[in-house]
């Protein structure tokens, strides 16, 4: 582990365009539950399939079920950044990273610090009304009783990806112009599961390709650097030379 490590620093030191590109493994260990590992979301017991449940059908059927579970199980808002998010604020502060791609909702690199954040999936701390578009804070979605509505009467919406909706065609288009520039890119805390983000990687022609990942990678991937290992560990461990 310890020239694995090292093999990263190097990695990192000698790079000027970073791209990050990250899923729910980097969240896990801010102890927001990811949905697909053995004790994961999906693995639960509830009243409706939790992969139901997050469909946008669903959502418009039995907004009431979809919100007891949304607000319950997803809208985490007190959670902390942890080391992985940390630090990869410093390396875009010091502009060695350039952007940081996330399938996470949870807006926990933005509470790091990071500025330049592509949310593929939305985020919990936006929702706005379906009817108006008037736009609500997450405090006021998560502390409303039953189905929260807009002021006008319509039903107010996360921000959020729901299964049988597409991405935002602009994030789309930022993450694809932005790994394609990247001259490293790091994949962490995604084992490449969901589609059509996973896909975004292909577009990566830099030098050094980085997978830091506990499980096995759903999608291959020709790494150069593979690092099995909780991701808060790994980049807790770097130095950032802030000078």
């Amino acid at each position: 582990m310890d020239e694995k490590i090292k093999k990263l620093q190097k990695i990192i030191d000698e790079s000027e365009n970073i791209v990050f590109f990250g899923g729910a493994g980097v969240s896990t260990e801010s102890n927001i539950p990811d949905f697909r590992s053995a004790d994961g979301i999906f693995h639960m017991s509830y009243q409706y399939p939790p992969e139901q449940v997050v469909s946008y059908s669903f959502y418009k059927k039995y907004p009431e079920e979809f919100y007891k579970f949304y607000k319950s199980k997803m809208m985490v808002l007190e959670t902390l950044p942890n080391p992985a998010h940390l630090k990869l604020a410093e390396l875009e502060k010091v502009g060695k990273l350039k952007v940081v791609i996330t399938q996470n909702i949870d807006g926990l690199h933005q509470k790091a610090g990071s500025k330049n954040v592509l949310e593929l999936h939305g985020s919990i701390w936006r929702n706005y009304c379906i009817d108006c578009n008037a736009f609500y804070k997450a405090e006021v979605v998560k502390e409303a009783a039953g189905i929260p509505r807009c002021s006008c009467g319509g039903m107010i919406k996360p921000d959020v990806v729901l299964y049988q909706e597409g991405l935002n065609p602009s994030i789309i288009e930022q993450t694809i112009v932005a790994i394609g520039k990247a001259d490293t890119l790091i994949i962490g805390g995604t084992s490449l599961a969901v589609y059509p983000a996973a896909g975004f990687i292909d577009y990566f022609r830099g030098n050094a390709l980085v997978v830091i990942n506990k499980s096995n990678m759903e999608k291959s991937v020709d790494a150069d650097l593979n690092i099995a290992a909780p991701i808060g560990e790994v980049l807790g461990s770097l130095y950032v030379d802030t000078v």
